[in-house]
């Protein structure tokens, strides 16, 4: 049984959702344009309670989004029925589907903006058509969520879980456990944390997909270019530790420099839409605790990327950093490099 609201109806579905979760909820009509919003719509940077016309759904998006938006919209509100192009085609409409789309916002309120990375938010967004008895979309309530809070599914662990299930790989609490026992072995040994350079600018930029497929790409050149009885794990959203078993430090940061020079050479071979990629490390010896080790190798990834990216910091150097000429790069600058 279908169930028919009336405008005062929609809007205390509005308000029941946005009770429920932070997410904004828009009503709209056939054409994409808004009729009713929850409250925390003005969180997109327009008062729309101050506007005369009601501003169509894709306005909220940066002007490169909004066609995108406009195309999703027209899809979902079309027939519903279905068309197949080719035997594994999805058989379902977009309506059936119910695709998000992922757009940034200017929260600033204006397409020119003199901040646009300070006042950037990226949301995801999905529409669910309102039909008549005959299957006709009459419009349509859109559900946008905050990408930067909402609860995706990536995230989401079992405490009780030990693998990171964006990256497939041990997670912070597996990747101590296994100093802990490294440790009381007593033999020499080493670790690196290795992270992609100028993350949260390229998460602003680009979007957190392509954050997550940078991540994920990371990830998989560094389980290629780990070895047994080597171990890898994803520490965090950005971060990536390495146990290095029969090395110092010194020779741990060899290693890290060499994987830094091959990422460099890869990431030199993307497209030039692409967002320019590098990555920094911090090398550690696993002495005294398990704390004292990660603090000390977190503490030299710091300053890695403090002094620009594309560096390797052993945490010796890193303690004696106020003293220290500029760290050298692993990579050089165009700048740096000899004239031939």
């Amino acid at each position: 049984m279908k169930m028919q609201f009336s405008d005062v109806e929609g809007r205390a579905l509005h308000g029941l959702l946005q009770d429920a979760s932070n997410d904004i909820v828009v009503r709209l009509d056939s054409a994409g344009f808004v009729l009713h919003a929850s409250e925390n719509a003005a969180e997109l940077g327009m008062d729309l309670s101050a506007l005369l016309l009601m501003p169509h759904i894709s306005d909220f998006a940066e002007p490169d989004y909004r066609d995108r938006i406009a195309d999703l919209f027209g899809r979902m509100i079309a027939s519903p029925k279905t068309v197949r192009h080719g035997p594994n085609a999805d058989m379902r409409s977009p309506r059936q589907r119910g695709e998000w789309i992922e757009f940034p916002v200017l929260t600033c309120g204006s397409d020119v903006c003199e901040e646009p990375d300070l006042h950037r938010r990226w949301y995801a967004l999905r529409f669910k058509p309102i039909e008549s008895a005959d299957g006709t979309a009459q419009g349509a309530l859109g559900l946008l969520r905050s990408i930067a809070s909402a609860d995706r599914p990536e995230d989401r662990r079992d405490a009780r879980e030990s693998t990171d299930t964006l990256a497939d790989l041990g997670d912070r609490c597996s990747f101590t456990a296994a100093l802990g026992r490294r440790l009381a072995s007593g033999s020499e040994q080493s670790i690196a944390i290795l992270a992609i350079d100028r993350m949260q600018a390229i998460l602003l930029q680009y979007g957190q997909r392509t954050a997550d497929e940078i991540h994920w790409g990371f990830s998989r050149f560094l389980s290629a270019m780990v070895h047994s009885p080597q171990e890898l794990s994803r520490l965090d959203g950005a971060r990536f530790g390495i146990v290095l078993p029969g090395m110092s430090p010194r020779q741990a940061k060899a290693w890290a420099e060499e994987v830094l020079r091959t990422f460099a050479e890869l990431a030199m071979t993307s497209s030039a839409s692409d967002p320019r990629l590098s990555a920094s490390a911090g090398v550690a010896r696993l002495e005294k605790s398990v704390d004292a080790t990660m603090r000390q190798a977190e503490l030299a990834l710091v300053m890695a990327r403090a002094g620009g990216g594309m560096r390797v910091v052993n945490c010796r150097d890193a303690s004696r950093s106020a003293s220290m000429a500029p760290l050298p790069r692993v990579v050089p600058l165009p700048s740096e490099c000899p004239s031939i």
